[in-house]
């Protein structure tokens, strides 16, 4: 009340014209959790502008400028810390990712960009651990590595004849089975290929061992359950910690399911887990979800835990050569991919989907895809009076050129993971040629149409650390610096874009923008400190820097 009549009376005094001293040090100082004085700080808000101090109170933030007004007006705060020159910067958001899956491939045996070689060794060392008849099953072998195309079923049964195996290939659109695993699966060469898959074949018409998309589910449905809820929670908290280790303060989870949102629940409202989590439920997950009661929900335990999105898959991934594309595979003639939904599905699912009220993201590589998408969502959105829909298409790599700026103007938003150009690039051409590939991984098109892009890395298909997708939005080379001089270096971003990309940009397209994504009054305080300046240090290091203390709604919940 003491403070109404003191603006009160300001405000009087101001109309009346009449001057009076007044003095910041008579008043009462402002009270204040925590101080950051001594900073490098890229507020990361409208104008990019920079700071020195950011004042923290209540989990959100109080005040970002300058350390003398910090100290003259939040003297009383119960914490001081000197940044020590450090660069802080927001929360960083991972826009695409698979919480429990990381989490998982983090518990199993580690083969992730491993030479066949080492692979083979693993998984006999596994199968030499377990009893005959248990599975074997990780994530990450990457055939372009080798130099060759695809290995084989026999290799595997060399290793490990008795326990089945499931490899997934690092994009997770293809999988490295044992001739075990195709047995129980009852797989053999008169099976046909399910809509929107393939059961790979040599050509005397016996199964490779080589499944893709949706041929895969004929093996999953088949693996025993081997996580306990206990187990579960273990792989979400091995995921959190490994998020936050590297600035991630919010993550979008790209196609959960719903008995996996039921354990988060209870995991954020005891505090157990500390990233923030925007889940988006694996199409016909959403009906489990609003079968039990629930709608789309934003913000739960103080803006930690968000269930309003639904993750659609298109189709599969160009590494796999299963992308759905509007002319043939360059290296594959008379293959086009593997389109999951016809028109007419896809209208249904979208129309049921956006209905309820979930926000939309659509896995879409390929040009055939993103062009269904544009088409069939777009009569949704007129038909459903869409005003702010936030659509997302998840990967937008293999564009048509017409369809860059069409997607923009509907309101539709790139969800590209920067880092799978540098990590494609090997076979990108191989695959599409040298017309296709001038609108492939095209930010900068984006860019120059309007555009803004939510970026990620697919983790565990990349690893986790963002300064690889940060790396790579702005250098367009891989860690080992190749090609010299950038991979069609003309779509690269600028550090700003780049950084906005994984901060105010992703809390856009998760509809957060107003509580995360910058150093602003009124917002989270989740930020990060850094070891060097992102903004000024040498190109080639961003991919090396190092998070030095992660906050999140005011916590450290890691430190170096």
């Amino acid at each position: 009340m003491k403070n109404f009549f003191r603006i009160l009376a300001t405000v009087l005094i101001a109309l009346s014209g009449i001057m009076i001293p007044f003095s910041l040090s008579a008043a009462p100082a402002a009270e204040a959790d925590t101080i950051y004085i001594n900073g490098n700080v890229y507020t990361v808000n409208e104008n990019f502008a920079k700071a020195s101090s950011i004042v923290v109170k209540g989990g959100r933030i109080l005040y970002v400028g300058d350390d003398a007004t910090a100290q003259k007006k939040y003297s009383s705060a119960s914490q001081a810390v000197d940044l020590e020159g450090k660069t802080v910067i927001p929360g960083l958001i991972e826009s695409h990712m698979h919480y429990l899956l990381l989490g998982e491939i983090l518990d199993r045996i580690d083969i992730f960009q491993n030479s066949k070689a080492e692979i083979l060794s693993k998984v006999k060392a596994e199968a030499d651990k377990l009893s005959d008849g248990e599975w074997i099953v990780s994530m990450g072998w990457n055939n372009v590595l080798w130099g060759e195309d695809y290995p084989t079923k026999e290799e595997l049964d060399v290793v490990a004849p008795n326990n089945p195996v499931f490899l997934s290939r690092v994009d997770g659109h293809s999988t490295w089975v044992n001739s075990l695993t195709l047995q129980i699966a009852g797989i053999d060469k008169n099976t046909p290929n399910p809509q929107g898959g393939e059961i790979l074949k040599k050509p005397n018409g016996e199964v490779w061992g080589i499944l893709i998309d949706t041929a895969m589910d004929l093996v999953e449905s088949k693996i025993p359950n081997d996580a306990s809820d206990a187990r579960k929670l273990r792989r979400f908290t091995l995921a959190d910690q490994s998020v936050i280790s590297y600035g991630i303060t919010t993550l979008v989870d790209a196609g959960a399911a719903n008995d996996s949102v039921k354990m988060l629940k209870p995991a954020y409202a005891g505090g157990t887990l500390k990233v923030r989590a925007y889940i988006m439920l694996s199409e016909g997950e959403d009906i489990k979800y609003i079968n039990e009661g629930n709608e789309p929900v934003r913000d739960l335990y103080d803006g930690k835990l968000s269930v309003a999105a639904v993750k659609l898959v298109s189709d599969g991934s160009l590494g796999s050569r299963s992308a759905w594309l509007l002319e043939d595979y360059s290296d594959r003639a008379g293959h086009v991919g593997n389109g999951r939904w016809n028109d007419g599905q896809m209208y249904r699912i979208v129309k049921r989907v956006a209905g309820r009220g979930f926000q939309i993201g659509t896995h879409a590589i390929g040009d055939a895809a993103v062009r269904q998408v544009i088409d069939v969502q777009k009569r949704v959105i007129d038909e459903l009076g869409l005003k702010d829909h936030r659509f997302r298409i998840e990967h937008f790599q293999i564009v048509d050129a017409a369809d860059i700026p069409r997607a923009i103007k509907y309101g539709f938003i790139p969800s590209m993971e920067t880092v799978h150009a540098t990590s494609d690039m090997n076979m990108a051409e191989d695959r599409i040629g040298p017309v296709r590939i001038l609108s492939s991984y095209a930010w900068r098109t984006v860019m120059d149409n309007n555009g803004i892009i939510a970026n990620g890395s697919d983790a565990p298909v990349e690893l986790v650390n963002p300064y690889h997708g940060l790396y790579a939005a702005v250098t367009r080379q891989d860690r080992d610096g190749q090609p010299p001089n950038g991979w069609y270096s003309n779509q690269a971003l600028t550090r700003e874009e780049a950084l906005r990309s994984f901060t105010i940009w992703g809390a856009y397209a998760a509809f957060a923008e107003k509580n995360r994504g910058s150093l602003e009054a009124g917002k989270y305080a989740d930020f990060v400190v850094l070891d060097r300046d992102i903004m000024t240090c040498p190109a080639d290091e961003i991919k090396d820097i190092t998070a030095l203390k992660t906050v999140i709604g005011g916590e450290v919940v890691y430190e170096r």
